[in-house]
């Protein structure tokens, strides 16, 4: 990926080395395996869902940080991909005559206090719609590689696109919904209904690599394979396999390997917002 041929955003808040709150709260983990990349694919962003309504600690934010462009290599990537996000959400929402108010996205270790309540690094990258923050411990981007085989650039550049997928969802109104549905549903369903939620936010970081792609020409040969393995990789039907033995469908909530693969490749081949509609 040439991501460094794409614009810095200069959202990215790092309260790396600094003292947070964060450590003493959520903490979580699936037959007491506690990689964050296990964790956060059971139950990153369903666990904001449930946060909104209600469980777990009170919401305090981390004392705000000045926000710019990291110095650092591992921070400059996350600044240069994000900023290229910018470009693609922007332009869309221009077209359809909005204005995309970018999120941003705060760097850490171990925990840190968000919007929508206490986290720890065991929850992987996630996005909190009361905040409109993405949350990443950078070492997750390691376990990705090494415990996953998610190798390469643009396997992390996908998890990222993916989380501000999530922030286009708050911005039209379809985290809300979607919870409201969960809110009246079984278990099952709204498990289901969360499936379309991740599905959707795969889609939409295909659009992104869409226009990386074909606007500014950030795509290399092999970027968009280590997408589709990184997403094969954290489907929960391989997540399941290797942790418990067997699958459940009943409790997906991220869609299985080939759904996600499937979603990312709709996005990518159409760049269209409404070809993204996991929800019909």
């Amino acid at each position: 990926m040439r991501w460094r041929q794409s614009r810095e955003s200069q959202n990215v808040q790092d309260y790396r080395g600094r003292p947070t709150g964060g450590g003493g709260g959520l903490k979580l983990g699936l037959g007491g395996i506690v990689l964050a990349v296990i964790a956060y694919f059971v139950g990153g962003p369903q666990l904001v869902m449930s946060l909104l309504s209600g469980a777990g600690s009170a919401p305090t934010s981390e004392a705000p940080v000045e926000a710019g462009s990291p110095s650092d290599e591992s921070g400059q990537f996350v600044s240069h991909v994000l900023g290229d996000t910018e470009e693609t959400w922007a332009a869309i929402f221009s077209q359809a005559g909005r204005e995309y108010p970018s999120p941003y996205l705060a760097l850490f270790d171990d925990g840190i206090n968000t919007g929508c309540g206490p986290a720890t690094s065991a929850a992987g990258p996630f996005y909190c719609p009361n905040d409109r923050k993405v949350y990443i411990d950078l070492a997750f981007f390691r376990q990705l590689e090494t415990e996953f085989a998610a190798q390469g650039d643009f396997a992390k550049a996908y998890v990222i696109a993916h989380e501000v997928g999530h922030h286009v969802q708050n911005l039209l109104g379809t985290l809300e919904k979607a919870h409201a549905l969960q809110g009246r549903a079984s278990e099952a369903d709204a498990n289901a209904i969360q499936v379309r939620v991740e599905l959707q936010a795969d889609c939409y970081a295909g659009i992104w690599a869409h226009y990386a792609d074909s606007a500014r020409q950030l795509v290399e040969a092999g970027d968009i394979d280590e997408a589709l393995n990184a997403a094969a990789s954290v489907g929960d039907d391989t997540i399941q396999k290797r942790v418990q033995g067997h699958v459940n469908q009943e409790s997906f909530t991220h869609g299985s390997a080939a759904q996600r693969q499937q979603s990312f490749r709709k996005g990518y081949s159409s760049g269209s917002v409404d070809e993204c509609n996991t929800f019909q």
